[in-house]
């Protein structure tokens, strides 16, 4: 069995650690390589685009695979989009590997937007000090909130343009809360930025608001491609795998 692993998350790590270990599947991980220095997983390693679906589907003729699974990031909506129509077309099973979105508890103060643009809409109401925690990608989209100041977290310095009033801190998860709650008492943030992406590593700073009486503004996640089937953590991804007809007899 020959599985092409879309991935970037933790998920995608895990899962390829398991099924590398399996001499029955030969997996191959492929990255976009928008990070210099990747957390690589275990198999082959491909780094790049493919260059939207007909690239997609070019590269998997080219490099016959048995099984699709995305486990990029939950909101890396083109790919996903490029692999259910690259999958279709060669008529290949393709699951989404997703690790489910962030539970509010009591005491949370969340409030939740459509998409950036709409947060950033919202946010002038909840807060004038902002930790922004969205990547690197699309800070643009904050960029005309003039009056705000921001903290701007991301792996790697963001795109351009950036606010007027964006001071930019260099990290990588996992965070802890201690480390967090000081944070946010360090520059004084009085409202929390975060795409709901889910997932133990970047938690810690929704525990630490809730601690502080902090609003937090979640960004919705955009929707998966209609009928891709949905894993929540990598042993149900493998176990779907394993279900799989055998090559040649699907």
């Amino acid at each position: 069995m020959r599985v092409l692993i879309l991935g970037g998350t933790q998920e995608a790590r895990r899962l390829a650690a398991v099924l590398a270990g399996d001499p029955a599947v030969e997996v191959t991980v492929s990255l976009a390589g928008r990070v210099a220095q990747p957390r690589l997983p275990a198999g082959r390693l491909r780094v790049g685009g493919f260059g939207g679906a007909a690239g997609l589907a070019d590269w998997l003729r080219a490099h016959p695979v048995d099984a699709v699974i995305d486990a990029t990031h939950p909101f890396a909506r083109s790919i996903s989009v490029h692999a259910a129509e690259a999958a279709a077309a060669l008529h290949l099973p393709l699951l989404a590997l997703r690790r489910p979105g962030w539970a509010a508890v009591p005491g949370d103060r969340w409030h939740r937007a459509d998409s950036l643009g709409h947060a950033a809409a919202l946010l002038p109401a909840l807060g004038q000090r902002v930790f922004l925690t969205i990547g690197r990608q699309e800070i643009s989209v904050f960029a005309g909130l003039t009056g705000l100041w921001f903290l701007a977290r991301s792996i790697e310095p963001p795109e351009p343009p950036l606010p007027p009033r964006t001071r930019v801190l260099l990290d990588r998860g996992p965070f802890t809360v201690a480390g967090e709650r000081a944070l946010l008492r360090e520059h004084r943030i009085d409202v929390v930025v975060s795409k709901d992406s889910g997932g133990a590593a970047t938690a810690a700073k929704l525990t630490a608001a809730r601690e502080l009486g902090l609003p937090v503004l979640l960004v919705r996640r955009p929707p998966l491609p209609a009928g891709v089937p949905v894993a929540a953590d990598p042993a149900a991804a493998a176990d779907w795998l394993r279900r799989l007809p055998p090559p040649g007899r699907g």
